[in-house]
């Protein structure tokens, strides 16, 4: 095991020029660990060496990598051993060895949350002989990791789970003992918001009646787990609740199989002549991104577009179920709603008592309440924004006047 802050390995780990990210998890848990990624490729500019990220991840984590700019490539597979619909049988898991060994990589860094085994992904690297390989990991590895740091977070989980390190935390803090990391916090999340998804919405927006000029709320009523969805007649309640007390759309995102979701929540709002939109498949990540960016608000479950919010500086409202303790939004303003229950921190995707109470125990009105001293009337896309591309690349062409 390598103790914090001990310089000798820094200096090992200085010499590697080619790094696999491994996060083998989903949207979230990829745009989370964005500070950590950055630290690895910051490290650069100080030793004067050029870094290369790899970053293996799910198919689901892999829609992020366009948009981080401390990612160079990456590699898609849904790995046997996370959570996956479709994960990966033996011959694919073989080939996939092939392909991190014709990667050539110096180094790799195994990102897992706390209730995750690092053994597999480490056998995965020690197998295509990757000469560094870190991670937290709950025993001794032995042989499989060069360098690894004890995992505090099992053990706390088990006797004070509300005191497990947020995630963005967990994953700097193990980079931290190979490379240097600032001091000063908050490292905020990353996603870059490219200026033809913002063409998009505005085009996506224009269709609908929706201009840039004045604020709207993106409401988020979908997330992958049972446990995490607040029931969508209240989320029904609170868009039309919403769209009448700040006179401004509520625009109600959805993947294109949330789609009966989505309608589920907007049509209340539509029958009584609020401006309650239904989004449901219309818009790419990049273009869910821009959205949430242009926004005054998002209310949403504890799903991937908190964590957009979060790196795009977008205010939050959170309905956040009880599972887990970690995930909360990040270095942007917030607030988390859950119902204290005695079942908390369940870690399950699906309530094991059927009665969800720790989300449905949260009113209504509660969030409408929330929603007040994080709303921004002057949060409108039209300031935030740059200039449309086209408009910009006009500008740019256009003759230099001459006096």
């Amino acid at each position: 095991m390598i103790a914090a802050g001990i310089p000798e390995r820094r200096a090992v780990w200085a010499n590697a020029s080619r790094i696999l990210c491994v996060r083998p998890d989903n949207l979230g848990d990829v745009v989370m660990t964005t500070p950590a990624f950055h630290a690895l490729k910051a490290d650069e500019h100080a030793r004067g060496a050029s870094r290369h990220l790899t970053l293996l991840t799910s198919r689901s984590g892999a829609t992020a990598a366009p948009h981080l700019s401390d990612i160079d490539d990456v590699i898609v597979c849904d790995v046997p051993w996370a959570k996956h619909a479709n994960a990966a049988d033996a011959e694919q898991t073989r080939a996939l060895v092939d392909t991190l060994r014709d990667g050539a990589f110096d180094a790799a860094v195994i990102f897992t949350v706390h209730t995750q085994n690092p053994l597999p992904a480490a056998m995965l690297c020690f197998l295509a002989g990757i000469p560094l390989r870190l991670a937290h990991c709950r025993e001794n590895p032995y042989a499989l990791l060069t360098d690894w740091i004890a995992d505090p977070d099992a053990r706390i989980a088990a006797t004070a789970p509300g005191d497990v390190r947020h995630e963005v935390r967990r994953q700097l803090d193990l980079v931290q003992h190979v490379t240097d990391v600032a001091a000063h916090l908050p490292h905020r999340l990353r996603f870059n918001v490219r200026a033809a998804d913002r063409d998009a919405v505005r085009a996506k927006l224009a269709e609908r009646g929706i201009t840039t000029d004045a604020p709207w709320i993106v409401l988020h009523p979908g997330a992958t787990a049972a446990s995490r969805r607040y029931p969508p007649e209240r989320f029904a309640h609170i868009a039309c609740t919403l769209a009448n007390r700040y006179g401004c759309p509520v625009l109600v995102t959805g993947a294109p199989a949330e789609a009966e979701l989505v309608q589920q929540v907007c049509l209340p709002g539509l029958i009584a002549g609020q401006r309650v939109l239904n989004l449901a498949g219309a818009l790419t990540l990049g273009e869910l991104a821009a959205l949430i960016e242009g926004a005054a608000l998002l209310v949403s479950n504890n799903s991937g577009p908190v964590h957009l919010a979060a790196a795009t500086q977008t205010p939050v409202v959170d309905l956040y179920a009880l599972t887990n303790p970690q995930h909360t939004p990040w270095a942007v303003p917030h607030a988390v709603l859950s119902h204290q229950v005695p079942c908390r921190y369940c870690y399950r995707s699906v309530c094991p008592l059927g009665h969800q109470a720790c989300l449905t125990g949260v009113t209504e009105e509660e969030v409408i309440a929330a929603a007040h001293p994080l709303w921004q009337s002057s949060r409108v896309a039209r300031a935030l924004w740059p200039a449309p591309a086209a408009a910009a690349l006009a500008a740019s062409n256009a003759p230099t006047p001459v006096a």
